[in-house]
């Protein structure tokens, strides 16, 4: 066949040192970044971070009440572990848990027969159905409702002298005697004082107003440190995974596999929905943001003169890689209708059209139009060796184009 004429683009591999060059800024950008990384939690490794962590100064950190109360006299303790908590369960002490909706049920009933008769408060935050009816029986918990700002409505001391207060979450429903329901909400309250004899248990169906951000306002101040100062010691337990009491003894708790009927997705912290939804946003932008970076292909004249030869190799060795005879028989008959079609008098712009070049070239050649139709526009060849046999029948064709 007739040689063909390079095509106007080309890639090039980049060589180690353009790579390097183009990348070493983003390495040492990398580098400083893990290094400040490093430096920052160094600097702040005795900082504490953690929902309703009494040490911890962040937005959802509960240091403000903390510090409060300490002020106040109020001596506060953090455990973590089910046995330091009922350790130190008393007359003179105030119990918060945090969470006990993750608490097994065999911590649930250690906990609550550690507290039942201890004389002392117990404070449960954001108990529902999980854990109310074993820490506090007779009690049920409803479905959680929004957090806003509401009244007291009841005979409590210290939700009276605290006013409208921001509480919400879990509704709670109790029968029989010794309950006060204090701010109600949809006719079900959202804070119980339970009293059990000489003991008591608040339950707060949402921990909202424990919240640094949120101690200031409205009346939650004065709630909490009512609630949570009643008595000059304060154990503030936090639930963790490493608690060995999580799992029962063998006999310890015979109805454990009956009340642990959670569901995977109910153990997942609901930060890591949003965290999930952050990464997957962050990998679009960044998608976009690389596509848009690297542009659309641009067209560029060779940097060196390729032999015709070199170029049809070099595309064809491509095209036998990728297993593309459409694509390498489209080219050819592309190439051999482009070179014919001026020689039958056909323009340029009309050599792509079957109904232009096919009556041309059967005015031309004593052929059938079905033939010159299959040879120049047909389908792909099946295999190698027809495209092999469509390049010799293209390649005759145009030589008796030529001499004819």
């Amino acid at each position: 066949m007739t040689e063909v004429t390079a095509a106007p683009t080309t890639s090039a591999s980049l060589t180690p040192h353009q790579i390097w060059t183009r990348t070493r800024g983003l390495l040492f950008a990398l580098l400083v970044l893990a290094a400040a990384g490093i430096a920052l939690a160094t600097v702040r490794s005795g900082d504490h971070h953690g929902r309703l962590d009494p040490r911890s100064a962040d937005r959802y950190g509960s240091r403000a009440v903390a510090e409060l109360l300490k002020e106040r006299g109020i001596s506060v303790h953090v455990v973590t572990t089910l046995a330091e908590a009922t350790a130190q369960a008393g007359p003179e002490t105030t119990l918060l848990v945090a969470s006990p909706d993750l608490l097994t049920p065999h911590q649930q009933n250690k906990l609550h027969a550690a507290t039942a008769d201890s004389a002392g408060r117990t404070v449960l935050l954001e108990a529902g159905p999980d854990s109310v009816g074993t820490l506090v029986p007779g009690v049920r918990a409803e479905s959680a409702g929004p957090v806003a700002a509401r009244t007291p409505q009841c005979s409590l001391s210290a939700a009276r002298n605290a006013g409208t207060a921001e509480t919400g979450g879990f509704r709670y429903s109790s029968s029989g005697p010794g309950f006060v329901a204090c701010f109600p909400s949809d006719g079900l309250p959202t804070l119980l004082l339970v009293e059990r004899g000489t003991s008591d248990t608040v339950l707060l169906g949402s921990p909202d107003l424990l919240y640094n951000d949120r101690l200031g306002n409205q009346g939650n101040a004065s709630l909490a440190l009512q609630l949570l100062g009643s008595r000059p010691h304060l154990v503030w337990y936090l639930p963790s995974l490493a608690d060995t009491s999580a799992a029962a003894e063998n006999g310890g708790d015979s109805d454990a596999g009956a009340h642990n009927d959670r569901s995977f997705p109910d153990l997942i912290p609901r930060g890591w929905l949003w965290g999930t939804l952050q990464l997957a946003l962050a990998a679009v932008l960044a998608a976009i943001w690389r596509a848009r970076r690297l542009g659309p292909l641009v067209t560029e004249r060779l940097p060196v003169a390729i032999r015709a030869s070199e170029s049809t190799e070099g595309r064809a060795r491509l095209y036998r890689r990728a297993n593309a005879r459409d694509r390498a028989a489209d080219a050819l008959r592309s190439a051999t209708r482009t070179r014919i079609a001026p020689l039958i008098g056909v323009s340029p712009r009309d050599a792509h059209s079957p109904t232009t070049l096919i009556p041309a070239m059967s005015a031309r050649r004593n052929t059938t139009g079905t033939d010159l139709q299959a040879l120049l526009f047909g389908p792909a060849p099946s295999d190698d060796a027809a495209l092999v046999h469509l390049a010799d029948q293209l390649d005759t064709l145009e030589r008796e184009v030529r001499t004819s």
